[in-house]
């Protein structure tokens, strides 16, 4: 039996949908972890290497606000954007895809510096995936190849912030050629780093704000606050604490009602918190994804 960790052939009747319809699909993938189920949103997330506190922040927040929802965070392992999009998703407990322009072995795959978060990707329950060989070390030109990979999977493409001359904008201008569409988080006036993504917004991509812009333009329906969806990759535990938490709630309640040891319930309590779906107000312990 396959290991999670280790490289195979992914099956064409694995690959997300999308990927078949593009002009130039790959002749063949590798994967590395576990695919998500059908019905699952692919979002791809991408943006520049250097970026701003503020693409950082807008990056974290709209990522936490999809937690529990059936969606797949797509990016491309680099450093910068990619990388926050990917801790990000693993923070709010969705699956992650990473399209790295290199092979899938550890040997080679780029960038070396997130090699530690390529494994809590696949540990989490989330993948990589490459068209290249196990052992092809990442070029020039492999990274534009791997872009028109995410862009062409996904459901939508999500630029966080986009220089002039970001490649980015390579990801943003394959997604619009094949269908999809392209969300822009808009930049402040008057700084550079932001530059490729206003422009963006002028030729037609669509202006987001909030996580329930994304949610909007994925086709799914918001959850009201008594119809929150389960978060994914949590605890059996920590569901119990959830189902409990239809309406704020005293610690002592929870307790009582959780059937679980009071120090057991506290710690819990403290991960949800962490994790950022649970938080405490006026006295009360209340879900807020």
């Amino acid at each position: 039996m396959t290991r999670p960790d280790e490289i195979r052939l992914l099956e064409k009747e694995e690959w997300p949908a999308f990927l078949h319809e593009i002009t130039d699909p790959p002749s063949k993938l590798f994967v590395r972890g576990v695919v998500p189920p059908s019905g699952t949103h692919f979002l791809s997330v991408v943006g520049s290497r250097k970026y701003s506190p503020y693409a950082k922040s807008v990056c974290e927040r709209l990522i936490a606000g999809l937690s529990g929802y059936p969606i797949s965070i797509v990016s491309g392992l680099a450093l910068g954007i990619d990388g926050i999009a990917h801790e990000a998703a693993l923070a709010a407990g969705l699956h992650t895809i990473a399209v790295p322009g290199s092979g899938l072995s550890d040997t080679v795959l780029y960038p070396r510096a997130h090699l530690p978060l390529a494994r809590r990707i696949i540990q989490s329950g989330g993948a990589l995936i490459s068209e290249f060989e196990h052992e092809f070390k990442a070029t020039d030109w492999s990274f534009p190849q791997r872009n028109r990979v995410m862009a062409g999977m996904s459901h939508a493409v999500l630029i966080i912030e986009a220089g002039e001359k970001s490649g980015t904008l390579i990801t943003a201008r394959l997604g619009m050629e094949y269908g999809r569409r392209v969300l822009v988080v808009p930049s402040p006036l008057f700084t550079p780093y932001g530059k490729g993504s206003n422009a963006l917004l002028r030729v037609g991509a669509e202006l987001i704000t909030s996580s329930s812009d994304i949610l909007e333009a994925l086709g799914i329906e918001e959850a009201v606050h008594n119809e929150k969806v389960m978060p994914l990759n949590i605890s059996d535990d920590e569901k119990k604490i959830l189902e409990v938490l239809n309406e704020p709630l005293q610690k002592d309640q929870i307790i009582a009602r959780a059937g679980m040891p009071a120090r057991a319930v506290l710690v819990l309590l403290s991960t949800l918190e962490i994790k950022g779906i649970i938080t405490e107000r006026l006295g009360k312990i209340e879900r807020v994804r």
